[in-house]
């Protein structure tokens, strides 16, 4: 029985690193190179009239950039998208982040001419491979416009499921994997400012695309975001605090804690291990919602948190780019709620009263 191949269309203006692309791609037997493209017009075009199953997308492209193609690629024929860059200044960084939150699944830093194993070769296969099963959404172009204050509208309903008797949040996590960028900017841009309590945030992202998100977070949501300190004491101010790249998040004392200890889930940080340390620190005063995200990791965190009496959330079906670790927290039992994403940050905002960590 014929196995049908994985079509790939390859986009790529560097003549080198495209044959590279192409002749990866091509020597397994499961994926076919059906197309190249040397820019984000040309992308486009081939995307439309071919319909690959993944679009592996250089950020720096001549005529369209790689944001513009994806975001009208993401807009009018979705389709997963693995963006393969060596862009790592600040600039070339903040339009990856846009490119993930219009869309695209994953990133991937291109190889260096000095690489003489085939580890890079096989990874590409791999996520290839993996993405070419994800059931993409339909992203609105112009997703990221300017941040904007809108009034948050109070739920009854939330209100009165979070019960007179719950105990004001101390604190509230995040946590968040593939598709990631744009759910969280659509939730912190849903939270009044000043926040009243502080919010943690893990996002999967590895280096060394990971650098400058906190930064970028910070010009899109309207909220102070910044990568977490070793040893800070836990902040009382409206501040959103990351765990840096490599390191798990933890709370215990009243202070963070960066740490180097072992992958959860082939993870690291682990939203499992910021959500376990909150329930640990904050109780029944622990808040958490788990967005987007391939995998399992933070599943077990939330029930964690629910099992301590904390308000959980987790991200519905229909509005998660992967519904991953939303769904393993729901068949868990361990989300009090699953919420569309538009829901999740004014839920978020009703269940937080003035208050504080204290």
């Amino acid at each position: 029985m014929k196995v049908e191949r994985i079509r790939v269309l390859v986009v790529e203006d560097s003549t080198t690193v495209r044959a590279h692309l192409c002749a990866v791609l091509s020597a397994d037997p499961g994926i076919e190179v059906a197309a190249v493209a040397e820019d984000g017009k040309q992308a486009i075009e081939l995307c439309r009239s071919l319909r690959p199953q993944v679009v592996t997308l250089d950020m720096m492209l001549p005529v369209m950039s790689g944001l513009a193609a994806t975001e009208y690629i993401m807009a009018h024929c979705p389709t997963p998208i693995l963006i393969v860059s060596s862009s790592t200044n600040r600039g070339e960084l903040f339009k990856t982040y846009e490119a993930l939150a219009a869309g695209a699944l994953d990133v991937l830093e291109k190889p260096g001419a000095e690489e003489a194993d085939d580890g890079w070769d096989r990874k590409l296969v791999a996520t290839v491979k993996l993405l070419s099963r994800i059931k993409v959404i339909t992203h609105p172009r112009a997703r990221l416009s300017p941040p904007s204050r809108p009034a948050v509208v109070n739920s009854l309903e939330s209100v009165a499921a979070l019960g007179p008797s719950r105990p004001t949040p101390r604190a509230v996590a995040i946590g968040a994997s593939t598709g990631g960028p744009g759910a969280i900017v659509e939730v912190l841009r849903a939270l009044p400012a000043p926040f009243p309590v502080p919010v943690f945030l893990v996002m999967h992202i590895g280096e060394p695309f990971a650098a400058a998100f906190a930064d970028w977070l910070d010009g899109q949501t309207g909220h102070h975001v910044r990568y977490a300190i070793h040893g800070e004491t836990v902040p009382r101010e409206d501040v959103v605090l990351m765990a840096p790249p490599d390191r798990h998040l933890v709370l215990r004392d009243g202070r963070l804690w960066l740490t180097d200890d072992a992958e959860r889930h082939s993870c690291r940080p682990s939203v499992d291990v910021l959500f376990e340390s909150l329930a640990r620190e904050c109780g029944a005063r622990a808040t958490a919602a788990l967005l987007t995200g391939m995998g399992r990791d933070g599943a077990l965190g939330l029930l964690e948190i629910r099992r301590a009496g904390g308000f959980t959330i987790a991200q519905d079906e229909e509005t998660s780019v992967v519904y991953g670790m939303p769904r393993e927290a729901a068949l868990l039992g361990a989300a009090e709620r699953v919420l569309a994403i538009g829901e999740i940050g004014p839920a978020l905002a009703d269940a937080v009263r003035p208050g504080g960590f204290r």
